[in-house]
């Protein structure tokens, strides 16, 4: 959780300082399937990017560098070492929007909710355009070891790389098992998925 003013300001409005905001959330929610209040306590590095966002400044070199190396150094890759699992259930994870909600049955597999924010495929025309695009995500850039393991890291925990991103930490926060991660990634890389391939259909 990161916390979101509607516009930055210089100092928080009486009553709205982090401890306060904490303990009213914590006394007006209580935990339901998969949604718990652990959400609620925020890292040190969702704390340096709140504070970033109310004041309206940028991060600093320091704070910059030490999230994206914490990120970095978060990351697992495969135990196997294979990245790729099953396209087909890879779109079923980037169209799925379930996880971590209260109204989830214990034990349902939480989705990626992909396109929300990423075009991938020519026949989804309902997506997102808060992310990059990734159509002809591996048609583009192949499949070497260092694609595949960048890949794997944007997934795993994209504040590697872009330190308060709004993308999901899909690996690091536990939203998406290794074996779900696979399945997108043969999404984006298989040369037979539709991400690659315009002419199959999802």
């Amino acid at each position: 959780m990161v916390a979101t003013p509607v516009a930055a300001a210089d100092k928080w409005v009486e009553g709205t300082d982090y401890d306060s905001v904490v303990t009213e959330m914590k006394a007006s929610f209580s935990e339901k399937n998969g949604a718990g209040l652990d959400r609620i306590d925020q890292s040190d590095m969702q704390k340096i990017c709140s504070a970033s966002l109310m004041e309206g400044k940028p991060l600093s070199k320091e704070q910059f560098e030490k999230i994206a190396s914490e990120a970095k150094a978060s990351v697992k890759f495969p135990a196997d070492g294979q990245f790729l699992g099953d396209w087909k259930s890879g779109e079923k994870i980037a169209q799925s929007g379930r996880g971590l909600q209260t109204s989830d049955k214990p034990g349902a597999a939480a989705g990626g909710n992909c396109y929300a924010c990423h075009q991938m495929t020519k026949a989804e025309i309902s997506f997102g355009n808060i992310g990059t695009p990734l159509l002809h995500y591996g048609k583009l850039r192949g499949n070497s070891k260092e694609i595949m393991e960048y890949t794997w890291e944007r997934i795993y925990n994209s504040h590697a790389y872009v330190p308060c991103t709004v993308m999901p930490r899909f690996g690091d926060a536990g939203i998406l098992t290794e074996a779900q991660m696979k399945d997108v990634m043969a999404l984006l890389f298989d040369p037979t998925s539709p991400v690659n391939d315009d002419t199959v259909t999802p």
